[in-house]
């Protein structure tokens, strides 16, 4: 007869062989049955190595009703990412790690790393991190977006309320949904769910049946059940791939990507050359589609931004291009990055507090009904500003300045660089918002105006 530290041992040993055997490495016991391996479990399991759990402290600001005094008051925030590239780029939702003070990243074998910000899109509400890893890690699957059926059944992964890699199911209930958030936060084209998605999956995959990734998890309709959003895929992707370039990129290539064609994603699509670029001098044109680069198939624009990462001004390039129908074999030698590249939006950032991107004239035009030739989105505000303290937000956009319209970053550029900047300061500026225009003074440090 067995004394009771014996039975206990017998019954953690007997736990120990029921889990072996579950797991088929018994002899003699059965593994799971094809019925409970449901496409559901396989599509979590598949993608449970490329999804990361993101914590941090952050700021948040006192409310309009109290004390001008107060000082920000601070936060536990979390969220979600999904790997991007082996070498430890994840993609989230900006929001996940705006304003975080350090970026905490575990990922699915519960290692953790410190993420830092690599490029950011406000407007979209997407950014790309970066962590360390000593190993390379497992890619997430990325499907599309462009076939999705209302009624098709999707799985959202995500740090639901803290729980990492949080599984729930639903349906495509919608597609094509345009919401908005708050005042500074509008999103078009999501996809709408019902499966459940909580605070702390924002930056998750939303996956097919298949798990493959079709959309970024992003929010939840407050007060209502079964209401959630993502991202469709082929966006998110299209913005991922700018944001490597933009952020990433250590040479030149000159070359312009088109949006990714997913009917196809058989390539990557050129839209446009620049003028004495390397790809220029390499005898790359206008809707050309590379297919490959090195040894690696390019299905979507950022599968070539990934193959651009670690290679330098001087790396020879060797691609296969379609033209024509045909398929061609070039070599291009990359440059440095020019420095107009590097700097055009450094000092408006610095001396204005603004991040401002040109909007194409059609796109301006069929946007907004009124006198002015056009103008340049605000993409984001620095926070104590001298924009901010002026109620300028992401989303304004900002037609003109003092007597002169802002059409283009280089009108901004003229302005700051006059030499009788100090007898317009305060800078008047005009904004549209919405179907308002707006003006207001800037107060601008000279001081700050003159750093080269």
């Amino acid at each position: 007869m067995l004394d009771r530290s014996a039975r206990k041992i017998s019954r953690t040993a007997g736990w120990r062989l029921a889990m072996l055997a579950c797991a088929g490495l018994l002899p003699g016991f059965a593994t799971a049955s094809d019925q409970r391996l449901t496409p559901i479990v396989k599509a979590a399991q598949k993608s449970k190595p490329s999804v990361v759990s993101i914590r941090g402290e952050k700021s948040v600001l006192p409310g309009s009703q109290t004390s001008a005094n107060e000082t920000p008051r601070r936060v536990n925030g979390m969220g979600t990412g999904v790997v991007i590239d082996p070498r430890g780029y994840i993609l989230t939702n900006y929001h996940v790690v705006d304003g975080v003070h350090e970026i905490q990243v575990t990922t699915a074998d519960s290692k953790k790393y410190i993420g830092i910000v690599v490029a950011r899109d406000t407007e979209t509400d997407l950014a790309v991190i970066k962590i360390s890893p000593k190993e390379k890690m497992e890619v997430i699957t990325l499907g599309t977006s462009s076939d999705l059926m209302q009624g098709e059944t999707v799985v959202a992964v995500g740090n639901a309320f803290g729980y990492d890699f949080t599984v729930t199911r639903g349906i495509v209930s919608a597609l094509h949904r345009a919401v908005q958030i708050n005042d500074a936060q509008y999103y078009d084209d999501l996809i709408q769910t019902d499966a459940p998605i909580n605070p702390g999956n924002s930056g998750g995959p939303l996956l097919n049946i298949d798990g493959e990734m079709i959309g970024v998890n992003v929010a939840v309709r407050a007060g209502a059940q079964g209401i959630g959003f993502a991202i469709p895929v082929d966006k998110a992707m299209n913005i991922a791939a700018t944001l490597l370039a933009s952020g990433s990129a250590k040479s030149w290539h000159g070359l312009v990507a088109a949006p990714d064609a997913p009917a196809l994603l058989s390539g990557m699509k050129l839209a446009a050359i620049e003028k004495k670029s390397p790809a220029a001098e390499a005898g790359l044109r206008e809707d050309d589609v590379i297919t490959v680069v090195g040894e690696a198939e390019i299905h979507r624009a950022i599968d070539f931004q990934r193959e651009m990462l670690d290679r330098k001004a001087g790396d020879k390039v060797d691609m296969t291009v379609q033209r024509d129908g045909k398929s061609l074999n070039i070599s291009l030698v990359l440059g440095e990055i020019p420095d107009s590249s590097r700097t055009a939006n450094t000092g408006v950032w610095e001396v204005l507090g603004l991040e401002l991107q040109a909007m194409p004239t059609a796109d301006f035009k069929q946007k907004f009904h009124t006198r002015y030739r056009g103008g340049l989105a605000v993409v984001d505000v620095r926070r104590n500003s001298p924009a901010s303290e002026q109620g300028i937000r992401s989303g304004d956009v900002l037609v003109g300045m003092h007597i002169w319209e802002t059409v283009s970053p280089d009108n901004v550029a003229y302005i700051l660089k006059r030499p009788d900047f100090s007898s317009i300061a305060p800078m008047k500026f005009f904004i549209l918002r919405g179907n308002e225009t707006l003006y207001g003074f800037m107060p601008v440090s000279l001081k700050v105006a003159r750093q080269p």
